[in-house]
């Protein structure tokens, strides 16, 4: 999960970075391409969290099913 935390805040960083370097366009369409590129890290990060969380979800309903059996 750390390894999930640092690679989502590297491509945030790495937007900011590709957005602050004066290429040639208009503000506007680097604004927009920023905040495409931000929604779909964001989204990315949330997906695999959210995915992470079913995982831990899942395995704490396991855990509780064999101590439910055990009594």
């Amino acid at each position: 999960m750390k390894n999930l935390l640092k690679f989502g805040f590297l491509g945030l960083a790495l937007t900011f970075v590709m957005a602050s370097c004066n290429s040639g366009t208009k503000t506007g369409e680097t604004t927009d391409s920023l905040a495409k590129e931000v929604d779909h890290t964001t989204e990315h990060v949330a997906d695999s969290l959210e995915n992470v969380a079913d995982s831990v979800r899942s395995t704490g309903d396991s855990i509780s099913d064999s101590l439910k059996n055990v009594q």
